[in-house]
């Protein structure tokens, strides 16, 4: 599937965040997010950033959502109840019946129906599905719904300003903030970049390696998942005493969240 103009509007939004742009005037004041802060912010029923809140506020089909609401909305998710970041595919077998129509380069109005369907439900499910964000703005946008795509655009944009204003990710002090391993791929595939490797660096890093657009550009990127490891060990400790139990002289996942608690 073919989101040329999409793409090319992510690329400009998040350029003024890449490492070859670093000079450029950055679209928003966000910095790498202060997850204790939002953490309380984000459970606390008193509080303006209550997670609940800004996820009414984020399904709305409406613009009003500031960065810094987005930036705790984004990384709230993290600290409720059912959030695991090795969560299961939504619908398996529906998404391996649109994989094919996805890869076309156009599709039938109830091809694009039934892509429609899948995101709405998936982002209902996950609303920080970037993937999805994706296809629900393709969608809108081959259906005609020119102002509910620019909604929906307006929602994903800000998502990737989120994450890509946690940090310039060329080392391990600036490495980004994601709270699904996918979102590494997706900010970076959006911004034009394409994957050739992971590896895990202790204490808690991921790094991305890539193929450069130019001479300017890093071999990889950092992302620093040490509160998503925390997080999934808090709601799987049987897993995490497995891990601790046959640890050896390499450092493991285990140790990530023992070094970073």
């Amino acid at each position: 599937m073919k989101f040329l103009r999409i793409v090319i509007l992510l690329i400009f939004a998040l350029s003024a965040w890449l490492p070859n742009n670093v000079s450029a005037t950055p679209r928003t004041t966000l910095g790498k997010p202060d997850l204790d802060s939002i953490k309380d912010a984000s459970t606390d029923p008193s509080s303006e950033f209550y997670y609940p809140t800004l996820l009414k506020s984020f399904m709305a089909n409406d613009t009003t959502m500031t960065d810094k609401e987005f930036q705790y909305f984004y990384y709230g998710t993290m600290f409720q109840e059912d959030y695991d970041p090795y969560r299961a595919t939504f619908r398996p077998k529906q998404l391996e019946v649109l994989k094919p129509i996805y890869q076309k380069s156009t599709q039938s109005r109830s091809e694009r129906q039934m892509i429609l369907d899948y995101a709405v439900a998936a982002i209902e499910d996950n609303p920080v599905n970037i993937h999805q964000l994706v296809h629900r703005v393709y969608t809108y946008e081959k259906n005609g719904k020119f102002d509910l795509a620019k909604i929906w655009q307006y929602k994903l944009n800000h998502l990737l300003l989120v994450i890509a204003s946690s940090g310039l990710g060329t080392d391990p002090e600036t490495a980004r903030v994601v709270v699904y391993p996918e979102h590494e791929y997706d900010l970076l595939n959006l911004a034009g970049f394409t994957a050739t490797g992971q590896r895990f660096e202790p204490p808690y890093y991921d790094f991305i390696s890539v193929n450069p657009r130019n001479s300017n550009d890093p071999a990889g990127f950092y992302f620093d998942i040490s509160e998503m490891l925390r997080q999934y060990f808090l709601k799987h400790p049987s897993e995490l005493q497995e891990l601790e139990d046959s640890r050896n002289s390499e450092v493991g996942p285990a140790d990530s969240v023992t070094q970073s608690e």
